[in-house]
C-alpha cells in the first residue's frame, strides 16, 4: 500500500487544528478488516471534530469522519471477504479511531456491515450514519406504536442529514410528514423529499403551559433543547417522540404531566450497535425504509472541498447531505 491521502485533526480538546496529510500503512489502526475507502459523508459532528468546537475527539492525533464506505482489501473476519462493498460507522470510527476521511482505513469487524443488494458505495455514504440513526429512530418509534393512521409526525431541523432522509423515509411509509425549519426558502426541497406541510421554526405554535394541544402522534427530533420541551407539551396520547440531535442545546425543561397524563413516550437514539440489529436495519435502509431520493439529498464533492465543506456546516448553510469523493485525489 502506498502512502495515503488522510485528514488529520491534531492537537488537544483546548487548541485543535486539521489539515491534509499524508499516512503510511504502517500508520493504520488494528482491525481485522482494511477497507480501500471510496465515498465518506459530513456530519454536523464531524464539522465540531475538525474545528474543536465541540470535543469530539477522544484521542489525538486521529483521521476525522465518522462514516465511510469503499470496497474490502483484506479480512480476518469470516464476515468479510475482499471485494465485498461495506458501509463502515459508529463506535469510536472518526473519533477514537481513524476515521473515514482518509482512502484506507482498517477497523474491527463489528462496525463494518457489507452492503445489501442495490446499495452502491454512494448510496451508503449518502445514507451514512445519519441514515442509519433515521432508520433506528423510525424503527424505534415503529416499536412504541406509531402508525400513519395515527396523525401526522413532525420533523424539525428538517434541513439537516438526519431530518432530510426521515422526512424521505416517513413518507415513503404513508406518513403525514411536517417538517419544521429555520430556512423557509427550502419549503420546495423537503415538499420534494415527501414532507406533506412545512412550517417555519419561528411560526411553530407550543405554548407554555405543562399540556397543550395535542398535534402530533410523534416527532423526529434533531433539535433539543426548548424545541424538544415544545414538543412533548404538544404530543398526543402515546405519542412518540425520537430524540437524536441537540443542535438547539443539551438541555431543556419539562414537567411530568405528558408522560403521566398522556404517555407520551421520549425515546433515545444512539447509532453504537450491535451485530444483529446494524445488519436488520441495514436491510431495511436497502427495502422498505430506502430513501426514494438519494440522488435529490446528496452534494458530492472532491476530497481537496472537504475544509469549506466543514465551514458550510458549522455556518448551518448546508442542506442534505454532503458526500467527500475520496478516491479522486492524489
Amino acid at each position: 500500500m502506498d502512502p495515503f491521502k488522510a485528514y488529520l485533526i491534531e492537537g488537544s480538546p483546548e487548541s485543535v487544528r486539521a489539515g491534509f496529510t499524508q499516512l503510511a500503512e504502517a500508520q493504520l489502526d488494528p482491525g481485522e478488516v482494511t477497507v480501500r475507502l471510496q465515498y465518506a459523508s459530513v456530519n454536523y459532528k464531524d464539522a465540531l471534530a475538525a474545528t474543536g468546537k465541540g470535543r469530539i475527539i477522544r484521542r489525538f492525533p486521529c483521521v476525522g469522519g465518522i462514516d465511510a464506505a469503499g470496497v474490502v482489501e483484506s479480512s480476518s473476519s469470516p464476515r468479510f471477504r475482499p471485494g465485498d462493498a461495506v458501509a463502515v460507522h459508529s463506535h469510536g470510527f472518526g473519533v477514537s479511531h481513524h476515521g473515514g476521511y482518509a482512502q484506507w482505513a482498517q477497523v474491527p469487524a463489528d462496525w463494518v456491515n457489507a452492503l445489501p443488494a442495490g446499495l452502491t458505495p454512494l448510496d451508503a455514504a449518502t445514507i451514512g450514519v445519519a441514515g442509519y440513526t433515521a432508520a433506528l429512530a423510525v424503527d424505534l418509534m415503529e416499536l412504541n406504536g406509531i402508525a400513519p393512521a395515527r396523525g401526522p409526525l413532525l420533523v424539525n431541523g428538517a434541513t439537516g442529514g438526519v431530518a432530510s432522509i426521515s422526512i424521505d423515509m416517513l413518507a415513503r411509509l404513508g406518513y403525514e410528514v411536517v417538517a419544521v425549519t429555520g430556512k423557509p426558502a427550502e419549503a420546495g426541497y423537503l415538499k420534494e423529499l415527501g414532507a406533506a406541510s412545512v412550517v417555519a421554526a419561528s411560526g411553530l405554535q407550543t405554548g407554555s403551559r405543562p399540556l397543550e394541544s395535542a398535534q402530533w402522534q410523534g416527532a423526529v427530533d434533531s433539535l433539543g433543547g426548548e424545541p424538544l420541551a415544545g414538543l412533548i407539551r404538544t404530543t398526543q396520547k402515546d405519542g412518540v417522540i425520537a430524540s437524536i440531535g441537540n443542535a438547539a442545546g443539551i438541555a431543556f425543561s419539562s414537567t411530568v404531566m405528558p408522560f403521566i397524563l398522556r404517555g407520551v413516550r421520549l425515546i433515545g437514539v444512539n447509532s453504537d450497535n450491535d451485530v444483529p440489529l446494524r445488519e436488520r436495519l441495514w436491510q431495511r435502509l436497502a427495502t422498505d425504509l430506502r430513501p426514494r431520493h438519494l440522488e435529490r439529498i446528496r452534494n458530492v464533492v472532491p476530497f481537496e472541498a472537504l475544509p469549506r465543506v466543514i465551514e458550510e456546516v458549522i455556518a448551518g448553510r448546508n442542506r442534505g447531505r454532503n458526500v467527500i469523493s475520496l478516491q479522486d485525489a492524489a
